[in-house]
């Protein structure tokens, strides 16, 4: 018999190696065939290795965790890593879908293991995982509605819908909004991976803008173009990564 194999994705290397580390001890049957670290490259690596597991961060840049499982024509057994969604590890308790909560325990490991080969052992586990997926996509989005800002003593709550840009300055990032910018410690890659991607799109490796501010994208005579913001004196630099988003506008 084959030895039983698996993918791995998250966006975060070291939870990956630490999988792949903690698998070997408790598992060490078990064959990694490929790591990913985005969605897209999970679901490319699925398609080509076709694992009997795949462990898939819920949030990911690009494709989530949700949206990999959604896309699965195998028999692919799917283990959700989370941080924090806490209802959908109730559903996904109910369905039979197992699940690892950040940062990963390895007696809960353990015990995922254990599932995982009473799974292989009998009935294919995707008519679970599309039940699970089904009753997560019916709930209300999970992407973040407001930010934690604190400013003078105070915390404010600002919504995201009147954030105009996200931008990286050293330790800090800038929320600005047309009545002023705040500083928050969070980063860009961080925050991309909670908001929604249709509204806030990554022009730049330091800068997040919300798509629904932007009145002009201008192009210069060399091709590069400068996004003229409502509201936003400011305005912003498209680095040649992400043109692309702004030539057919």
């Amino acid at each position: 018999m084959n030895p039983p194999t698996a993918v791995i994705a998250d966006d975060e290397e070291h939870l990956r190696d630490y999988l792949c580390r903690r698998l070997a001890d408790v598992w060490p049957d078990l064959e990694i065939v490929a790591q990913a670290a985005n969605g897209r490259e999970a679901l490319a690596a699925i398609n080509e290795f076709d694992p009997d597991i795949a462990f898939l961060d819920i949030r990911m840049p690009g494709l989530s965790g949700l949206d990999v499982a959604a896309q699965l024509e195998t028999d692919t057994r799917v283990v959700f890593i989370t941080a924090y969604d806490q209802y959908a590890i109730e559903a996904f308790d109910r369905a039979a879908v197992d699940y690892l909560l950040k940062p990963v325990d390895d007696e809960r490991l353990s015990r995922t293991v254990m599932r995982l080969k009473d799974s292989l052992a009998g009935d294919p586990g995707a008519a679970a995982v599309r039940e699970a997926i089904a009753h997560l996509t019916g709930s209300e989005p999970r992407y973040l509605n407001w930010i934690k800002v604190g400013q003078s003593g105070e915390t404010r709550i600002v919504p995201v819908d009147e954030i105009a840009f996200f931008k990286a300055e050293h330790k800090y990032t800038t929320v600005a909004t047309a009545g002023g910018s705040m500083l928050i410690r969070r980063s860009i890659r961080e925050l991309e991976a909670e908001l929604d991607p249709a509204v806030f799109w990554r022009v730049h490796r330091s800068t997040l803008v919300n798509v629904r501010f932007v009145e002009v994208a201008r192009r210069d005579l060399r091709g590069r173009f400068t996004l003229t913001l409502r509201g936003i004196p400011e305005t912003l630099r498209v680095s040649d990564t992400y043109a692309h988003l702004f030539r057919q506008m």
